[in-house]
């Protein structure tokens, strides 16, 4: 159906005022939110409200999805499914990773940094490998301003009684062109709620003090809040660090990390034999039958490697911490495994890079990924620990109890 001539001079009138802007936006959304719904449709068998014989499940409200579109960002719904899940084939799930690993290897390869693998990478990505430095600019500016965003947003909506800290490694070229090791810190922490968030992101020194504290105090200062529990490795500065910044919340220490500190003070052939004697002491499902076992684990132990019962006198109460509270809680909070997933992530996107060419694309395609996982938690049905032992871990705190938090469920 054609425009009237008077519709046209009305549309030509409000471009000219600068309102065709919004028009254009808004044209853009009702669009894409008839294709998304569409699909959705299509997926699920029957429209809304209908009656079908073909329906397969329900809708089950919708989440938000900001999408960046040349007429500006759009905010789309995106419905969610009773049974099963659903991405519209329109959106890319993954759009803010690729442009972020596209702007870190192009900005290596305009530093000088690119090896023949990074140049087979370009001309996969349909660019030519002359690309020039005002166009990485702009791509990193962009993704600079989003990572950055996040990065630094508040942390007072809710309260966080656990917060994870881990390290993983990746290499980067310093200021003096030199390729060295760094720590790419991940922070992040279970709502009072139970559902999972990413706190935040450094880079630096693993080891050192003064790093940690900046980190500690970057969250204190966003406004995170409510730490009861702090899940980490034993960095010698993270430990310096968290008595400063966090005085009263207790510390958990990685088992894990810490079984793997004790194997390299046995010989190879033993090594199974205490690794499976040390897992046994956490199969006890209450706080006194732990501790029990770890002291008659340490005396056999002690007797057969010398070396072992120092290192267990001193790491017991970190690395038992997890017995103060709520039984529901233990698996997930002795150790740093919740965030194996996400350093998993982090190394297998920046593969492909190799070697980092500064710090700021080290953050520019993690906090991309990051961000990602992010939303993808926010977004989920199912919380990371449940409704109810959370309500019972500040019951029982609240009251004192240290009996009921024993034995919570």
């Amino acid at each position: 159906m054609a425009l009237s001539q008077s519709a046209l001079s009305e549309l030509l009138d409000a471009f000219r005022a600068g309102d065709g802007v919004d028009l254009v936006r808004e044209s853009v959304h009702m669009v894409m939110q008839e294709l998304i719904e569409a699909e959705a449709t299509e997926r699920i068998g029957a429209g809304r409200y209908e009656r079908s014989e073909d329906r397969i499940t329900e809708r089950n409200g919708s989440r938000p999805r900001l999408v960046t579109t040349q007429a500006g960002d759009v905010q789309l719904r995106i419905p969610k499914l009773r049974k099963g899940s659903f991405f519209p084939s329109i959106l890319e799930p993954r759009r803010r990773i690729d442009r972020a690993l596209y702007a870190v290897v192009m900005e290596a390869y305009v530093h000088g940094v690119s090896t023949r693998s990074v140049d087979d990478l370009v001309e996969a990505m349909g660019a030519d490998s002359g690309i020039s430095k005002s166009e990485v600019s702009r791509i990193c500016a962009g993704l600079d301003e989003v990572v950055g965003a996040f990065c630094t947003r508040t942390l007072d909506h809710v309260e966080f009684p656990y917060v994870y800290l881990d390290a993983t490694y990746l290499h980067v070229r310093n200021q003096t062109s030199q390729v060295v090791s760094m720590a790419v810190v991940v922070a992040t922490g279970v709502t009072a709620t139970g559902q999972r968030e990413i706190l935040g992101l450094d880079v630096g020194d693993s080891e050192d003090e003064v790093f940690w504290k900046g980190c500690m105090t970057s969250l204190k200062q966003r406004g995170l809040t409510g730490v009861r529990l702090v899940i980490s490795d034993q960095h010698s500065g993270l430990v310096k660090a968290l008595r400063r910044c966090f005085q009263g919340t207790a510390h958990q220490r990685c088992r894990v990390h810490f079984a793997r500190n004790l194997l390299a003070h046995v010989p190879k052939g033993q090594g199974d034999y205490v690794a499976a004697a040390f897992r046994a002491i956490f199969a006890h499902a209450k706080p006194e039958e732990v501790d029990a076992a770890w002291e008659k684990t340490r005396d056999e132990f002690a007797a057969r490697f010398p070396k072992l019962g120092p290192l267990m006198d001193e790491a017991k109460a970190e690395v038992l911490a997890f017995t103060a509270f709520p039984r529901a809680h233990w698996r997930k909070i002795w150790s740093t495994n919740p965030l194996e997933r996400v350093n998993k992530e982090i190394k297998r996107r920046s593969r492909v890079v190799g070697i980092f060419p500064n710090s700021a694309a080290v953050i520019r395609l993690v906090g991309a990924v990051l961000i990602d996982m992010h939303d993808e938690w926010i977004a989920g049905d199912r919380r990371y620990l449940s409704e109810g032992s959370m309500a019972k871990l500040y019951e029982l705190s609240d009251n004192g109890d240290t009996a009921a938090i024993e034995s919570g469920e």
